[in-house]
């Protein structure tokens, strides 16, 4: 039985959209925990639906029930939520007893805005120019992407400020780790444009 195969939801007729509803809605009550200052009670939550987001795709696929609205549905989902859950990490500092002092506070949400936003142009624009994604590049990208800025390595920042009791140390660290990947993007975007301006080939090492 592959890591693709769920015969259990099947059995039961629960169908992908489904899977990706409950998900939204365990997103949707990690973000309030969060806000609150619940980090344990929104990390829990949180890995669950982190466990759905990978389950409602691998049931489409299985199952062969894969739809425009549960793929948009469910790569918005991806794409939206963590900046909330990170801006309710920063609010909820607060109420768990370690407020950032409001100048550190937008810092860290600008910094975090400002990269998750940018690391995704920078992506995007890697995908028109040379027609690959840029984690696929040379070695280095495909390996960097396991612990780039995004959701799961964030996520495991904050997991080990909040065993410290201190999960203000935790959104700082995230919001440093956000601007070192988006300096290291960057630079590899630069270095494959330089590389095709001296005519050299610009092709993923996994081909």
């Amino acid at each position: 039985m592959g890591a693709g195969d769920h015969p259990g939801l099947r059995a039961r007729g629960i169908t992908p959209n489904q899977v990706t509803a409950m998900g939204s809605v365990l997103c949707i009550v990690a973000t309030i925990a969060f806000w609150y200052g619940w980090f344990w009670t929104g990390l829990a939550t949180g890995l669950v639906f982190m466990v759905l987001d990978t389950v409602d795709g691998k049931l489409a696929r299985c199952t062969i029930t894969a739809s425009k609205l549960g793929n948009a549905w469910d790569h918005g989902v991806d794409l939206v939520h963590p900046p909330f859950w990170w801006w309710a990490w920063a609010a909820g500092c607060a109420p768990y007893g370690r407020p950032l002092d409001d100048a550190t506070f937008w810092a860290v949400i600008g910094t975090m805005l400002f990269g998750y936003v940018a690391q995704r142009l920078i992506e995007g624009a890697f995908i028109v120019r040379f027609g690959m994604h840029i984690h696929v590049w040379e070695r280095f990208d495909s390996w960097f992407r396991l612990i780039t800025a995004r959701r799961n390595p964030n996520m495991v920042i904050l997991f080990a400020g909040l065993v410290v009791t201190r999960p203000d140390w935790g959104i700082i660290g995230v919001a440093a780790w956000t601007a070192i990947s988006l300096i290291v993007h960057l630079v590899r975007l630069f270095q494959a444009m330089a590389r095709r301006a001296k005519g050299g080939a610009i092709t993923s090492w996994l081909a």
